[in-house]
């Protein structure tokens, strides 16, 4: 295909869902386009091809590489001169792993939305797939791209916080405190909906976001997990609130909470790690600022772009201090890493160290495994589940 050639334009990029009335895909194309290294060229954007058509066309996308389904648009893309070189996969969970298997399939790249399949088999099969494919694979664990998340990553590598004991995380909203899904909201109805979320709700919808950013931090690797799912809103099918205990190799410990009942709470993940020689807190809600709290010291806070920080953390900046950055950024930021990734594979070289570590197949597989088995504790009564 032609990204093995020419690695200086931008990437052509294609979306499968996020069509109209989708909150998700906006996300991605604006993410896209923020560091200019992409141009939104093809699409099904719905499952029904009238309504994907007409997404297409507010898109500015040609109507003839305005498919109407995913099958007819991987082949067709991977025929073209100027097929797309990546596909952003955008679709409720329940598609992820044929829509990814498809392209994959086709000799194009993808990047897609979390949790990367429904059942851990899949993810299991999906990664056999993206080893024989030789494609990238990108998966959008968004808050992974925010420049002080980064910061407190280098920090922990770097041994700042000593041997690490304690991790607090937590990620409550309120949106779902009614039975929403049935007064017509879409992105309710699927969310709460096991055929097209899988069997995990408010565990796969945001639970994941919050053990992966403490994989992401920290490096730890977990050794078992207790978890208590619970149903609140009567008459929906999967969890609405979850609450767990965590156990890593090495010795730390660690509690997790998600929750999407909460009410006063929009968005409020938030991460503590603690070590033998210091402590780290940061907010997503207030995402330029990091504390750390070295051990018998006044607590000192980090700013985005500010001072004392480290590479990681000044690759992930755009603007000067004092210029809030947030959700769209740290987005666009996984976006950025992605494209030197893949003009990297293109051209045959390594990727920029500072654009690598982003998060990718064995994540999602990860992913499944964490749901998987707190889906098992849960339904033991909370007991002790080994990974």
């Amino acid at each position: 295909m032609s990204q093995q050639q020419d690695t200086s334009r931008r990437l052509r990029l294609g979306m499968v869902g996020g069509g109209q009335g989708a909150f998700i895909g906006g996300v991605h194309r604006m993410a896209a386009r923020l560091d200019d290294h992409y141009e939104l060229v093809a699409g099904a954007f719905a499952s029904d091809a009238d309504r994907s058509r007409a997404s297409a066309a507010e898109l500015h996308v040609a109507p003839d590489r305005a498919y109407p389904d995913y099958r007819a648009m991987a082949e067709a893309e991977s025929q073209r001169d100027d097929g797309i070189d990546v596909v952003a996969i955008v679709t409720p969970n329940h598609l992820h792993f044929e829509v990814a298997k498809t392209f994959l399939e086709a000799g194009i790249h993808v990047i897609c939305d979390k949790p990367m399949t429904t059942t851990l088999e899949e993810a299991r099969a999906l990664s056999e797939l993206v080893e024989r494919s030789g494609r990238f694979f990108g998966l959008t664990h968004n808050y992974t791209g925010y420049s002080l998340v980064r910061q407190a990553r280098e920090m922990v590598a770097n041994g700042e916080l000593g041997e690490l004991r304690v991790i607090q995380v937590e990620y409550p909203q309120d949106w779902l405190s009614t039975p929403l899904e049935d007064s017509g909201v879409k992105q309710a109805e699927w969310r709460t909906d096991p055929k097209r979320s899988g069997p995990a709700g408010c565990l796969g919808d945001i639970g994941t976001h919050a053990y992966n950013l403490v994989r992401f931090v920290t490096g730890l690797e977990p050794q078992a997990l207790a978890a208590d799912l619970h149903t609140f809103v009567e008459g929906r099918a999967l969890d609405d609130n979850v609450h767990m205990m965590l156990r890593f190799k090495g010795g730390a410990r660690g509690m997790l909470w998600s929750s999407q009942v909460s009410p006063g709470n929009e968005n409020g993940l938030r991460l503590r790690v603690y070590g033998s020689r210091g402590g780290l807190e940061w907010c997503q809600e207030e995402p330029n600022r990091l504390v750390h709290s070295p051990l018998g010291e006044p607590p000192r806070t980090l700013t985005r772009n500010g001072p004392d920080l480290g590479a990681a953390a000044l690759g992930a900046a755009r603007i000067p201090p004092g210029h809030p950055e947030g959700y769209l950024e740290a987005f666009a930021q996984l976006y950025s890493d992605f494209a030197e990734q893949i003009r990297a594979r293109a051209s045959g070289r390594e990727p920029e160290a500072l654009a690598t570590g982003t998060p990718g197949v064995a994540d999602g597989v990860d992913g499944l495994v964490f749901i998987t088995r707190a889906l098992e504790s849960s339904s033991a009564g909370g007991a002790w589940m080994d990974f």
